[in-house]
């Protein structure tokens, strides 16, 4: 599985090279702990190959299945990302930058699944909900919805004493 996401390293020649990879539910499967299930993206990898290292630039487009931070409900997320890895040659490897990696220069191919997975993570939003539908309403699970409702209400019911002093002063203003 490991030779679908490489690209060749010894041998290739100074210029552009081009490669696309298509990403899907065996490529997540791979990463055991991840919170994207499925997919259908593709990448296109372009490689600038310089006497002195690899420029890579990465364009990913498609979409992933994730859970709804809301109603725990499954919903497709659009995902299109552009990101840039250098690739120096040497010995000494520099771990300040994570946009530049080193590698031997005796090095074969070059695994790119795991810069493949990271960028889609960061290209997913911060806050993960449906999106509305047409008319602008939610499309989270209705009854989940509910059930949640119901325990925010239940919990501004119970009156913490912690917060009597703060109250006072407050009405009071």
């Amino acid at each position: 599985m490991s030779g679908l996401f490489t690209i060749p390293i010894s041998g290739l020649k100074e210029g552009r090279h081009c490669y696309d990879f298509e990403i899907n539910k065996k490529f997540f499967d791979q990463f055991e702990e991840s919170e994207i299930k499925e997919g259908s993206l593709t990448a296109v990898v372009e490689a600038e190959k310089l006497t002195t290292h690899i420029d890579l630039t990465f364009r990913i487009e498609g979409s992933v299945n994730i859970s709804c931070d809301r109603c725990l409900g499954v919903f497709r997320q659009a995902v299109s990302c552009e990101n840039r890895l250098l690739v120096n040659f040497g010995r000494v490897s520099d771990d300040n930058d994570p946009d530049i990696i080193t590698l031997p220069a005796d090095e074969n191919e070059l695994d790119l699944r795991q810069y493949l997975y990271e960028y889609i993570i960061l290209a997913l939003p911060i806050q993960r909900v449906h999106p509305a539908d047409k008319s602008g309403k939610s499309a989270c699970d209705p009854e989940m919805l509910k059930k949640l409702r119901e325990h925010i209400a239940d919990d501004e019911k119970i009156n913490d004493p912690r917060w009597d002093g703060l109250k006072k002063l407050m009405n009071n203003n």
